[in-house]
């Protein structure tokens, strides 16, 4: 299992002319991401999930219904989170590619429905968490949410694009103002490319 902090894909100052800042990244990722990458690694210290794929330690440790996720699982999925949040955005940006594009608008009607149903989940999350595309087993896009570090391989999903809507990811640039996040996540900071790479 991979217990290092992955270098962000830019310089901490690259995506804010989009709307997130260097100082942003560098309590982001320097800090928080590194502290879930540190504790995972010691709470995985001395058990089978040491060895493990993140991947597979991810879902093992998922124990669905529970009030309140172990300290391991906890990290682990924000690690995993984390890698996927910093990989699915760019400086440059990108189109939406044609073939994700028609597999939008084949689950959703129009790019605008996703667009709407993606920042309206967003919104609705309570506290902290995540919002997601993923395809389910089924073959199926949709938008889900889900609390603190949960995210779609609990389900047997496929991420494709996730945005973290915990307060530290966007209140230095956006204060409380959430949707101007998301919508500014959305419609400047995404790397389509990288999104539709993931659905391979």
């Amino acid at each position: 299992m991979s217990f290092e902090l992955p270098n962000l894909p830019y310089a901490h100052d690259a995506l804010a002319p989009l709307g997130m800042s260097e100082e942003t990244l560098k309590y982001h990722h320097d800090l928080h991401h590194k502290a879930y990458v540190d504790n995972a690694k010691k709470a995985a210290a001395g058990t089978p999930w040491e060895k493990a794929s993140l991947e597979d330690a991810v879902v093992g440790t998922y124990v669905a219904g529970a009030e309140s996720q172990s300290g391991l699982f906890n990290n682990l999925s924000q690690h995993w989170n984390h890698m996927l949040f910093w990989q699915i955005m760019g400086p440059g940006g990108s189109e939406l590619p044609d073939g994700l594009g028609r597999a939008i608008t084949q689950s959703f009607g129009s790019f605008d429905n996703f667009r709407n149903e993606f920042v309206s989940t967003g919104l609705s999350q309570f506290g902290s968490g995540w919002v997601w595309l993923a395809r389910g087993e089924d073959g199926a896009l949709s938008v889900t949410k889900t609390a603190n570090g949960i995210n779609p391989l609990c389900f047997k999903q496929k991420a494709l694009l996730g945005c973290d809507v915990w307060e530290h990811s966007y209140y230095i640039d956006f204060r409380n103002r959430r949707q101007a996040y998301l919508e500014n996540f959305l419609d400047r900071l995404i790397d389509w490319n990288a999104v539709q790479a993931r659905d391979g």
